[in-house]
């Protein structure tokens, strides 16, 4: 079979051990399709959305029942997005789990780390472009946490906001950071990201003379293998969005500042947070702590002991079980905060 444009995107052949789903996940790929059908989708939202603040919600309503298939079209962008960031989650957590972030992966470890807060970054403003009562304790709680980093915070605050308190400037910036700022900055990172993949050498693993299984497939199979599980993707995302749409609130009648209902909520990806700011101090716990969650992941390439070169290209490898272990706890406690969060 002679290689098509696709099959050229990938090398001649992959170790068959390290292809298998049961170690890669399927998270990069499904992560890049994942992000195609949120820029595809997302496009054809623009044609009805309205970035202002007395139409912003009515146009999501207009969408959602009123344009042919716009309703599955808003819920599959949606839901793409959700899907996104456990799936980019879970590729960062398999690489650290597996020890593929050594000389001269490690910068790509990092290309990773930012393409997921960016994906966080993503949803959080999209989830602001609906202007409805349900994102206003994201959007007054969660920017006023900007106010609390000292000596900038106030400086911070007007320019993400565009004022004193959230307004018409503010649905402008979110929706032109959302489209512009994040969007295409996210668009050239997957790039590099892919790029660097190649460059450093493909899928992690020993040198050959450590091997012990040299099976390889082709890029034939493995496009095979990606075509399948795409089509797995769209299936779990119609599925998801026939039987559980996307959220949809009233729209915002007043000031967003002096409206927030008691009952209102940060988005799921940030309950823990919702739930530490019931501690104290809101620059600590809403702040602080998270970036230094950031950083934490950020420099396990650089402070935890090197995985041994013998020991790549599969789970939980001994040489690097105090990174292992550190991550685990982290995402642990970041769980059990967010299900705090649900059963108050």
């Amino acid at each position: 079979m002679r290689p098509s444009f696709f099959h050229h995107l990938h090398p001649p052949t992959l170790p068959a051990a390290q292809a298998r789903w049961r170690y890669t996940l399927g998270a990069g790929g499904t992560a890049i399709f994942l992000m195609l059908v949120i820029v595809i989708t997302g496009a054809l939202e623009m044609f009805y959305y309205i970035p202002t603040p007395t139409d912003a919600a009515l146009s999501i309503q207009t969408i959602t029942y009123l344009v042919p298939f716009g309703g599955l079209i808003r819920n599959i962008h949606f839901w793409s997005a959700q899907l996104l960031m456990i799936v980019s989650a879970a590729h960062l957590v398999r690489v650290i789990f597996t020890g593929a972030y050594i000389p001269p992966r490690r910068f790509n470890y990092l290309l990773g780390l930012v393409l997921f807060v960016f994906s966080i970054l993503l949803n959080f403003t999209g989830y602001i472009l609906r202007w409805d009562t349900g994102i206003q304790w994201a959007l007054v709680v969660g920017t006023n946490l900007l106010k609390t980093i000292p000596l900038i915070g106030n400086t911070l605050y007007a320019i993400l906001i565009g004022g004193a308190e959230p307004g018409s400037a503010t649905l402008t910036r979110f929706y032109a950071w959302h489209i512009f700022g994040l969007a295409s900055v996210t668009a050239i990172l997957i790039g590099w990201h892919a790029f660097r993949v190649r460059r450093d050498g493909g899928i992690a693993l020993p040198p050959p003379n450590l091997r012990t299984d040299h099976e390889r497939i082709s890029r034939f199979e493995l496009v095979r293998r990606e075509s399948l599980a795409m089509l797995l993707t769209t299936a779990a995302l119609i599925t998801l969005s026939v039987f559980s749409p996307a959220p949809i609130a009233a729209p915002i009648r007043s000031s967003v500042a002096q409206s927030v209902p008691e009952s209102a909520a940060a988005p799921w990806f940030f309950l823990w947070v919702q739930q530490m700011l019931k501690w104290g101090d809101p620059f600590l716990w809403g702040v602080l702590v998270p970036l230094m969650v950031l950083g934490v992941l950020a420099l396990i390439p650089y402070i935890f002991p090197q995985p041994a070169e013998a020991e790549l290209g599969r789970w939980f490898p001994k040489s690097n079980r105090a990174a292992q272990i550190v991550v685990s706890v982290i995402a642990l406690i970041v769980i059990v905060l967010t299900l705090l969060t649900y059963a108050n």
